[in-house]
């Protein structure tokens, strides 16, 4: 199971408390008390792991560790651990007490998430020439402590959209090598599939259903992560009694959820070509590429068709390095 959305409460340690301590050295006098030491901050961390916020499925309340507190002569407490928690890149961390949102989107980035309280000072700390035996001393301060909430945005360079069961899963395996459950039924995808094609990452989207976007399915809980994605390769099935409406569907609960979506580059493909004839499939092709040019058909048990997908893929991958240059080193056309 993926969790990608889960609220969770999150406790920066607290500081130690100083201690109220004299010099037991002989023939010496004076404070000696000790300040506590600041407690552990919370930090998180982007990781590739798209299943790393399983690990907040039974464990909500998280907390770092206190600071020690100080101890006689002059010993102050030692600082609590920092916690680093490791999430998925492209998670968005939602402060609900704050509004405050940040997010990760490199391996390796960390961003400080709660601050560990500071530690107390020790009596030793408020000796003075009026007060030579100060019994004063600081309790340390409460860790920041925030109820959080972490929604996941995949990032990836394509992204497989249609309605169930027309064959993204299949294909994905078949590009990647990946172990996504396939069947011929409606909704054997029940979350999202990632694969990688030598530089690339595919997503397979499932859930995609009419009235997607308005909470009907599955389709809500994964809309957020066609946002993240690059390019669209948009699936539509040659057995359908209605691939136009197919098409619209799709485009229209994308619309919906966000429309900054239908700007996207789409590719469109025709699945399980091999289901139909040959006549039928030309006049679906010319059918479909009037709602998109970029019109292809696609079956897993047709070598030439896994072919130019994959010179698809290659073409994008060619782009992306160009895109990735700086622009003084691209060349002009």
């Amino acid at each position: 199971m993926l969790i990608d959305d889960i609220t969770i409460q999150v406790k920066a340690g607290d500081g130690g408390q100083g201690a109220v301590a004299f010099d037991k050295n002989k023939m010496a006098l004076g404070p000696a008390g000790g300040s506590g030491g600041n407690g552990g901050s919370i930090f998180f961390e982007g990781v590739s792991d798209l299943s790393a916020l399983n690990q907040f499925r039974f464990k909500k309340d998280i907390s770092a560790e206190n600071g020690r507190p100080g101890r006689g002569q002059f010993s102050d407490g030692s600082t609590g651990n920092d916690l680093v928690l490791k999430i998925p890149v492209g998670t968005v961390v939602h402060n609900l007490d704050t509004g405050a949102a940040q997010e990760i989107v490199k391996i390796g980035e960390r961003i400080p998430i709660a601050k560990g309280g500071h530690g107390g000072k020790g009596n030793f700390l408020f000796r003075s020439p009026k007060n030579t035996s100060p019994k004063r001393f600081q309790y340390g301060l409460p860790g920041e402590q925030f109820k959080l909430r972490l929604e996941l945005k995949m990032i990836a360079d394509v992204g497989f959209v249609g309605l169930p069961n027309v064959g993204k899963s299949s294909l994905l395996n078949e590009l990647t090598g990946a172990k996504s459950k396939v069947a011929n039924y409606p909704f054997t995808t029940l979350e999202p599939n990632l694969g990688v094609h030598y530089e690339l990452i595919l997503a397979d989207i499932p859930g995609l259903i009419e009235g997607a976007s308005s909470g009907k399915g599955l389709g809500m809980k994964f809309l957020r992560h066609v946002e993240r994605t690059g390019i669209l390769f948009h699936f539509v099935s040659a057995e359908s009694a209605h691939p136009v409406a197919d098409y619209r569907t799709i485009r229209k609960e994308l619309g919906a959820y966000n429309k900054a979506l239908l700007k996207k580059k789409e590719y469109l493909f025709i699945s399980k070509s091999d289901a139909v004839s040959p006549k039928q499939l030309k006049a679906l092709m010319a059918k479909m590429k009037k709602l998109n040019p970029k019109t292809y058909v696609i079956s897993i048990y047709d070598w030439d068709s896994v072919e130019r997908v994959k010179k698809i893929l290659n073409e994008i991958i060619k782009k992306k390095k160009i895109d990735s240059r700086p622009s003084s080193r691209r060349k002009k056309k």
